[in-house]
Protein backbone atom coordinates (compact mmCIF):
# COMPACT_ATOMS: atom_id res chain seq x y z
CA UNK A 1 0.00 0.00 0.00
CA UNK A 2 2.90 2.41 1.12
CA UNK A 3 4.16 2.48 -2.37
CA UNK A 4 0.68 3.88 -4.06
CA UNK A 5 0.58 6.56 -1.83
CA UNK A 6 3.51 9.19 -2.26
CA UNK A 7 4.34 12.70 -0.60
CA UNK A 8 6.12 15.16 -2.83
CA UNK A 9 6.91 18.66 -2.99
CA UNK A 10 6.47 21.02 -6.48
CA UNK A 11 3.62 22.00 -8.77
CA UNK A 12 0.47 20.16 -9.31
CA UNK A 13 0.00 21.51 -13.02
CA UNK A 14 3.45 19.96 -13.98
CA UNK A 15 2.41 16.46 -13.23
CA UNK A 16 2.11 13.86 -16.22
CA UNK A 17 -1.08 11.71 -14.59
CA UNK A 18 -4.12 10.69 -15.31
CA UNK A 19 -5.70 13.66 -13.26
CA UNK A 20 -4.70 16.12 -10.76
CA UNK A 21 -7.56 17.39 -8.03
CA UNK A 22 -8.20 20.90 -7.60
CA UNK A 23 -9.05 22.35 -4.39
CA UNK A 24 -11.92 24.24 -5.87
CA UNK A 25 -14.24 26.90 -4.98
CA UNK A 26 -18.23 26.77 -5.51
CA UNK A 27 -18.45 28.55 -8.94
CA UNK A 28 -15.71 25.97 -10.32
CA UNK A 29 -14.57 29.31 -12.08
CA UNK A 30 -11.05 29.96 -10.55
CA UNK A 31 -9.62 31.69 -7.83
CA UNK A 32 -6.42 31.58 -5.82
CA UNK A 33 -4.28 29.41 -4.91
CA UNK A 34 -4.11 26.41 -6.49
CA UNK A 35 -7.52 26.77 -8.01
CA UNK A 36 -5.84 29.83 -9.96
CA UNK A 37 -2.66 28.08 -10.98
CA UNK A 38 -4.77 25.19 -12.26
CA UNK A 39 -7.19 27.62 -14.32
CA UNK A 40 -3.99 29.43 -15.86
CA UNK A 41 -2.34 26.32 -16.99
CA UNK A 42 -4.92 24.79 -18.77
CA UNK A 43 -6.14 27.74 -20.46
CA UNK A 44 -9.57 29.57 -21.20
CA UNK A 45 -11.24 26.23 -22.00
CA UNK A 46 -11.05 25.02 -18.61
CA UNK A 47 -13.20 27.86 -17.77
CA UNK A 48 -15.36 27.53 -20.75
CA UNK A 49 -16.37 23.51 -19.73
CA UNK A 50 -16.42 24.83 -16.00
CA UNK A 51 -19.25 27.51 -16.68
CA UNK A 52 -21.50 24.55 -17.75
CA UNK A 53 -21.30 22.60 -14.84
CA UNK A 54 -23.27 24.92 -12.44
CA UNK A 55 -20.90 24.96 -9.47
CA UNK A 56 -19.94 22.31 -6.98
CA UNK A 57 -21.48 22.36 -3.41
CA UNK A 58 -18.78 21.24 -0.20
CA UNK A 59 -17.58 18.06 -0.02
CA UNK A 60 -18.71 17.05 -3.78
CA UNK A 61 -16.52 16.60 -6.71
CA UNK A 62 -17.26 16.92 -10.61
CA UNK A 63 -14.48 16.31 -13.54
CA UNK A 64 -13.21 17.94 -16.75
CA UNK A 65 -10.74 17.69 -19.16
CA UNK A 66 -7.59 18.70 -18.73
CA UNK A 67 -6.74 20.92 -21.98
CA UNK A 68 -3.23 22.62 -21.81
CA UNK A 69 -2.41 19.93 -18.78
CA UNK A 70 -0.28 17.58 -19.02
CA UNK A 71 -3.28 15.20 -16.63
CA UNK A 72 -6.10 14.22 -18.96
CA UNK A 73 -8.95 15.30 -16.39
CA UNK A 74 -8.92 17.54 -13.23
CA UNK A 75 -11.49 16.97 -10.89
CA UNK A 76 -12.61 19.72 -9.04
CA UNK A 77 -13.64 19.40 -5.17
CA UNK A 78 -14.88 21.91 -2.77
CA UNK A 79 -13.24 21.38 0.46
CA UNK A 80 -14.96 23.15 3.54
CA UNK A 81 -14.05 26.61 4.97
CA UNK A 82 -12.55 25.86 8.77
CA UNK A 83 -14.81 26.73 11.74
CA UNK A 84 -13.37 25.35 14.48
CA UNK A 85 -14.59 21.86 13.41
CA UNK A 86 -18.01 21.24 14.75
CA UNK A 87 -19.59 22.38 11.75
CA UNK A 88 -18.85 19.04 10.28
CA UNK A 89 -15.82 19.81 8.88
CA UNK A 90 -14.27 16.50 9.13
CA UNK A 91 -16.78 14.54 7.84
CA UNK A 92 -17.11 17.15 4.62
CA UNK A 93 -13.18 17.09 3.50
CA UNK A 94 -13.39 13.26 4.11
CA UNK A 95 -16.10 13.38 1.24
CA UNK A 96 -13.89 15.48 -1.01
CA UNK A 97 -11.19 12.58 -1.09
CA UNK A 98 -14.53 9.82 -1.15
CA UNK A 99 -16.01 11.61 -4.04
CA UNK A 100 -12.61 12.15 -6.16
CA UNK A 101 -11.29 9.13 -5.84
CA UNK A 102 -15.02 7.44 -6.87
CA UNK A 103 -14.87 9.76 -10.20
CA UNK A 104 -11.32 8.14 -10.72
CA UNK A 105 -12.59 4.41 -10.38
CA UNK A 106 -15.27 5.72 -12.77
CA UNK A 107 -13.12 7.42 -15.75
CA UNK A 108 -10.26 4.71 -15.34
CA UNK A 109 -7.85 6.87 -13.77
CA UNK A 110 -4.88 4.89 -12.25
CA UNK A 111 -2.84 7.72 -11.23
CA UNK A 112 -4.36 10.75 -9.11
CA UNK A 113 -2.47 13.75 -7.62
CA UNK A 114 -4.38 15.73 -4.43
CA UNK A 115 -3.13 19.32 -3.43
CA UNK A 116 -3.94 19.96 0.05
CA UNK A 117 -7.49 20.46 -0.08
CA UNK A 118 -8.67 23.02 2.62
CA UNK A 119 -5.57 24.23 3.88
CA UNK A 120 -4.98 27.55 1.96
CA UNK A 121 -7.35 30.36 2.29
CA UNK A 122 -9.81 28.06 3.77
CA UNK A 123 -7.70 27.69 6.79
CA UNK A 124 -8.53 23.85 8.06
CA UNK A 125 -5.28 22.77 10.14
CA UNK A 126 -2.73 21.08 8.61
CA UNK A 127 -2.09 18.37 10.60
CA UNK A 128 -5.99 17.61 10.36
CA UNK A 129 -6.32 17.61 6.92
CA UNK A 130 -3.26 15.09 6.14
CA UNK A 131 -4.51 12.95 8.39
CA UNK A 132 -7.74 12.81 7.21
CA UNK A 133 -5.84 12.69 3.53
CA UNK A 134 -4.00 9.93 3.94
CA UNK A 135 -6.42 7.76 6.09
CA UNK A 136 -9.44 8.38 3.69
CA UNK A 137 -7.14 7.74 0.73
CA UNK A 138 -5.25 4.70 2.44
CA UNK A 139 -8.57 2.94 3.38
CA UNK A 140 -10.02 3.62 -0.37
CA UNK A 141 -7.10 2.21 -2.22
CA UNK A 142 -7.08 -0.86 -0.21
CA UNK A 143 -10.52 -1.81 -1.51
CA UNK A 144 -9.97 -0.56 -4.89
CA UNK A 145 -6.88 -1.92 -6.52
CA UNK A 146 -7.58 0.04 -9.97
CA UNK A 147 -5.85 3.08 -8.56
CA UNK A 148 -1.96 2.83 -8.85
CA UNK A 149 -1.16 5.31 -7.58
CA UNK A 150 -1.94 8.78 -5.35
CA UNK A 151 -0.05 11.25 -4.66
CA UNK A 152 0.01 14.47 -2.53
CA UNK A 153 1.43 17.48 -3.66
CA UNK A 154 3.11 20.02 -1.02
CA UNK A 155 3.68 23.52 -2.31
CA UNK A 156 5.68 23.93 1.02
CA UNK A 157 7.93 22.37 3.49
CA UNK A 158 5.31 22.63 6.53
CA UNK A 159 2.75 20.87 4.61
CA UNK A 160 5.31 18.38 3.36
CA UNK A 161 6.34 17.59 7.07
CA UNK A 162 2.82 16.71 7.80
CA UNK A 163 1.83 14.68 5.26
CA UNK A 164 4.79 12.85 5.51
CA UNK A 165 4.21 12.39 9.28
CA UNK A 166 0.64 11.71 8.85
CA UNK A 167 1.93 9.13 6.58
CA UNK A 168 4.41 7.59 9.12
CA UNK A 169 1.34 7.69 11.65
CA UNK A 170 -0.31 5.42 9.39
CA UNK A 171 2.35 2.59 8.94
CA UNK A 172 3.68 3.26 12.73
CA UNK A 173 0.94 4.42 15.00
CA UNK A 174 2.31 4.06 18.32
CA UNK A 175 5.41 5.76 17.18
Amino acid sequence: MKARLKIIKGDITQLKVDAIVNAANPTLLGGGGVDGSIHRAAGSDLLEECKKLGGCTVGHAKITKGYHLPAKYVIHTVGPIWRGGAKGEPQLLCSCYEECLHIALEYGIKTLAFPAISCGIYGYPISQAATIAIKETANFLELHKEIECVEFVCFDDTIYEAYQHALEALYHPYE
